[in-house]
């Protein structure tokens, strides 16, 4: 049975477009050496009422946020506009 998670693995926000940033991890001593800072994704499942469906995104805690500002069915619009597939 397939699953019904995004097809698009890749550590990017479907709402904000945040996406991996590096930055230096630095010790106690000031070494620097190179690390990556990962957005705080999530994979949730939002019941779109208009469409009387089950959607899958990939979102951020902003991503959370957009959605509780705009609501699902505006944000999946702009999505859809932008040429995502949802």
């Amino acid at each position: 049975m397939p699953s019904k998670i995004p097809i698009n693995m890749s550590r990017v926000c479907q709402i904000t477009g945040k996406k991996p940033v590096s930055g230096n991890k630095v010790s106690h001593s000031n070494i620097k050496t190179k690390r990556r800072f990962l957005p705080n994704l999530q994979i949730k499942r939002f019941f779109l009422a208009e469409e009387d469906k089950w959607i899958s995104l990939k979102v951020s805690s902003e991503g959370l946020r957009t959605i509780n500002k705009k609501g699902l069915y505006h944000v999946v619009k702009e999505l859809r506009a932008n040429g995502e597939k949802i």
